[in-house]
C-alpha cells in the first residue's frame, strides 16, 4: 500500500512539473515564433494571433501552405486567413491543431487540403500517434522539447511567411504529362483517418464553423483514383469539395513555371492562381467580411504591404 501511495505521489508531482513547464513554454512561445523550429511555427503562430481575428483557417500538410496565399487573399478580398499547415501533418495533428486554434479563434470556415487524408494510419501506429498528439496538446513541453536551444544559445528559426504562407520562388518544372486519367477505381481512406475526421467535423459543428475540402494541384500526390475516393467521401460527410487537379487548366496552372519541385508543390506563382480561384468561391459561398478598412486589422495591413513587396519582387525574378 505504501509503495502504491509513493507511486501515485510520484505521478502527481510529475504531472504538476510537466504542467508548470508547459505553462512556462507557452509564455516563451508567445514572445516570438522565431524561437520555434519550422514544423511547429504554425501552431505557435495561431496562438499569438489576436483573439477572434482569423476568418479562414487552412489545415493540412505542406500542400496547404504552398497552395493558398494568405497575402493574395488579403490583398484581393480582404480575407483574414491563417494557415495551420505542417510538413507531413497527419490527421491526428490536424485535429489537435484545430483544437488549439479554436481556443482563441472563431473562424467562419475551416479548410482542409486533402493530401493528409491519405497518410496511412494503421492499428497500433495510429493509436500511438493519437496518444502522442494528445500529450503534445495537454503538455506543450513535449512539442517544444528543443525550445531551450534558441533560448540558451540565441539561435533563431526565421522564415519568410505571412500568416503561415511560405513565399517559395523556386521553379522546377513538371514534365510528366497528363496525370488525371479517368478511371472507376478509387483509393481507400483509412478508418483511423475517418474517425479523426468525424471528430473534426463534430468540433466544427459545435463551434458553428463551416467546413471545406480541396485538393491542391499536384501530379506527385494526386490521380483519378484519389479523386473518386475524395468525391465519394465528401458526399458521405456532406461538405463541399474542390479537386483543383481537374481544373488546373482552367485555373491557369503552367507546369513549366508554377511548381517548385517537379509537380509535388506549387511555388508562389502557382499559389497565386489557386488562391484567386478558391478565394472567389469562399467569398461567394460563405460571405466573408472584407477586413482591409477595419482599424482592428491595421497590423495585418502593415504586414501584408511588406510581404506583397517581397512577393512581387520574387515573382518578377521567377519570370525573368
Amino acid at each position: 500500500m505504501r509503495a502504491f501511495r509513493r507511486c501515485m505521489l510520484f505521478f502527481v508531482i510529475l504531472i504538476l512539473m510537466l504542467y508548470g513547464l508547459s505553462q512556462t513554454v507557452n509564455v516563451l512561445v508567445k514572445s516570438g515564433s522565431d524561437l520555434i523550429q519550422s514544423r511547429n511555427k504554425s501552431i505557435a503562430g495561431i496562438q499569438n494571433e489576436k483573439e477572434d481575428s482569423v476568418d479562414v483557417l487552412v489545415l493540412g500538410d505542406s500542400e496547404s501552405y504552398t497552395s493558398v496565399s494568405t497575402v493574395k487573399l488579403w490583398n484581393q478580398y480582404g480575407t483574414a486567413a491563417y494557415i495551420g499547415g505542417q510538413a507531413g501533418q497527419n490527421i491526428q495533428e490536424t485535429y489537435y491543431m484545430l483544437r488549439t486554434a479554436l481556443q482563441n479563434q472563431s473562424p467562419k470556415i475551416v479548410v482542409l487540403e486533402t493530401n493528409v487524408l491519405f497518410r496511412e494510419q494503421k492499428g497500433v501506429k495510429g493509436i500511438q500517434e493519437g496518444l502522442i498528439q494528445k500529450a503534445n496538446y495537454y503538455f506543450p513541453i513535449f512539442r517544444y522539447h528543443d525550445f531551450w536551444k534558441p533560448v540558451l544559445f540565441g539561435k533563431e528559426y526565421a522564415e519568410e511567411s505571412f500568416k503561415g504562407f511560405m513565399l517559395r520562388e523556386t521553379v522546377e518544372s513538371y514534365k510528366g504529362g497528363e496525370y488525371m486519367k479517368e478511371t472507376k477505381e478509387k483509393d481507400r481512406i483509412s478508418e483511423m483517418v475517418k474517425h479523426y475526421m468525424d471528430e473534426i467535423l463534430e468540433l466544427c459543428k459545435e463551434k458553428e464553423v463551416s467546413f471545406f475540402l480541396y485538393s491542391a494541384p499536384s501530379p506527385v500526390n494526386y490521380n483519378y483514383r484519389r479523386h473518386n475516393a475524395l468525391k465519394e467521401y465528401a458526399r458521405e460527410i456532406g461538405v463541399p469539395y474542390e479537386d483543383l487537379n481537374l481544373k488546373a487548366k482552367k485555373i491557369g496552372i503552367d507546369w513549366e513555371m508554377d511548381t517548385m519541385d517537379r509537380g509535388d508543390h506549387l511555388n508562389l506563382a502557382g499559389a497565386d492562381k489557386v488562391t484567386e480561384y478558391l478565394g472567389r468561391i469562399w467569398n461567394e459561398t460563405f460571405d466573408l467580411p472584407d477586413r482591409r478598412e477595419d482599424p482592428e486589422y491595421s497590423q495585418w495591413q502593415k504586414e501584408a504591404r511588406e510581404y506583397t513587396q517581397r512577393a512581387e519582387y520574387k515573382l518578377q525574378r521567377m519570370h525573368k
